[in-house]
């Protein structure tokens, strides 16, 4: 079979979505084209003779961005089968379908795609089985260069990307993983995770992200991994996303992140309004994030906070009172300004809607935006939310330093300038990754 994997955009990363079903259809004797349209274009030829053409859909952005391609191909090659795969596949299964999407597979995708590739249904949207994982094969991807990049210490490292595991045990209401693997977690083998990274560093990888929605839910199996890795390569960094929980019962092991290489944690905070953290059952507190910072930095590490500020339940005081712990905390150079722009993002079956407060909020599913539009109970905080997203986006686009759109959100939330002391912490001294969304 001729089969085309179409990735739309993966964060900036050179895609795991593709490099892994590509390793399980090549065995199986396929011949795979994988195009990466975040860094390059549609594979037109490739497309009219495809027998399959798959596309990858781990997250919001990228479901949105293919559904000007999903047309596209069907007008290249009308007669070609179409699959959709990733996290935002069975939650868009409806519409997906709609479209002309004949197979739709979410979870542990792997084997039910090389299936549905050969005529086999997988029936169920959703495949939770364990499956004997390969090594992702990246052979025919753009290379990492041309990938996000991590900034520390103005040294500017080639970054690549793993999955040491998958699903999440944690049921936070707004998390897409959550409608899909419902308490799942799966535990990608160590063996094949590292040899995944050798071939990237070969590649030139000096800097590896590990992207388990929670790198600690299998806290003995990541640290396993993270002393291989410094073991064999003491020079190559990393980072991993870490739940403020798990950095707090866990606090004994991040000294070891940070001996075997680990510059940075991401952590998705959401908010400082304890009210909100409810809501989203983040499982933490605003008080657990203050402790989480602490001890983080008393490991030597640097601490990457997440948002969602706007959400049913933000107070325009909420919304002040995070920009105050971002500057008091000194993070306000390290948080990415559209972090501090987002809107609650509420996809189909989400848990969201579980909430009887929630109900009438919404305004109605937009299938082409694939989401329950809401309104705030106080329309004064979705004009602020309004501002400061026109305000990022503005800025942004003009190319400001973070710092200085930091600068004009305080001004417009507060109507008054941020204290003098704000430029007193150099970015150049905090570890990023130049790629600024995160959904």
């Amino acid at each position: 079979m001729r089969v085309v994997l179409i990735s739309t955009y993966e964060l900036g990363r050179q895609p795991f979505g593709l490099a892994s079903p590509a390793a399980w259809l090549r065995a199986r004797g396929h011949d795979v084209t994988c195009a990466d349209l975040a860094v390059g274009l549609l594979p037109v030829k490739a497309v009219r003779e495809a027998d399959c053409v798959a596309f990858h859909l781990p997250m919001h952005t990228a479901t949105r961005m293919a559904l000007p391609v999903l047309e596209r191909v069907r007008d290249v090659n009308p007669s070609v089968r179409l699959v959709a795969y990733g996290l935002y596949a069975p939650l868009n299964a409806e519409y997906l379908r709609q479209l002309g999407v004949h197979e739709i597979i979410g979870g542990e995708f792997e084997t039910a795609l090389a299936e549905a590739v050969e005529g086999r249904p997988a029936g169920a949207l959703i495949q939770l089985e364990r499956q004997a994982f390969a090594v992702p094969d990246r052979s025919t991807l753009p290379k990492l260069e041309r990938y996000a990049h991590l900034h520390v210490n103005g040294e500017r490292r080639v970054v690549g990307y793993t999955e040491a595991s998958r699903g999440c045990k944690h049921l936070c209401r707004h998390c897409p993983v959550v409608p899909v693997y419902n308490g799942v977690f799966r535990v990608v083998p160590g063996d094949i995770v590292l040899e995944d990274i050798r071939r990237q560093v070969s590649a030139g990888a000096q800097h590896i992200t590990f992207g388990d929605p929670d790198f600690f839910n299998g806290p003995t199996h990541a640290m396993r991994l993270v002393e291989q890795l410094h073991q064999e390569w003491p020079e190559v960094t990393y980072d991993a996303t870490i739940k403020v929980e798990h950095l707090l019962k866990h606090r004994d092991l991040l000294p070891a992140l940070g001996r075997t290489g680990c510059l940075l944690i991401t952590t998705a905070v959401e908010s400082t309004e304890d009210l909100v953290l409810e809501k989203l059952d983040k499982g933490h507190t605003r008080a657990d994030f203050l402790a989480a910072l602490v001890l983080v930095r008393e490991a030597g590490l640097h601490l990457n906070p997440t948002f969602v500020p706007f959400t049913p339940w933000t107070t325009p005081e909420g919304f002040r009172d995070l920009l105050r712990v971002l500057l008091e905390t000194g993070l306000a150079r390290s948080v990415t300004p559209i972090q501090l722009a987002l809107r609650l993002l509420i996809p189909a079956h989400s848990l969201i809607l579980d909430l009887p407060d929630v109900q009438p909020l919404l305004d109605g599913f937009d299938p082409a935006g694939l989401l329950h539009r809401w309104h705030h109970p106080d329309p004064s905080v979705d004009q602020l939310a309004r501002r400061i997203f026109e305000l990022v986006a503005s800025r942004q686009k003009a190319a400001d330093p973070p710092h200085e759109i930091f600068r004009q959100i305080w001004q417009l939330a507060h109507g008054a300038a941020p204290p003098e002391n704000f430029d007193l912490i150099p970015r150049a001294a905090v570890p990023y990754l130049d790629e600024p969304w995160y959904c």
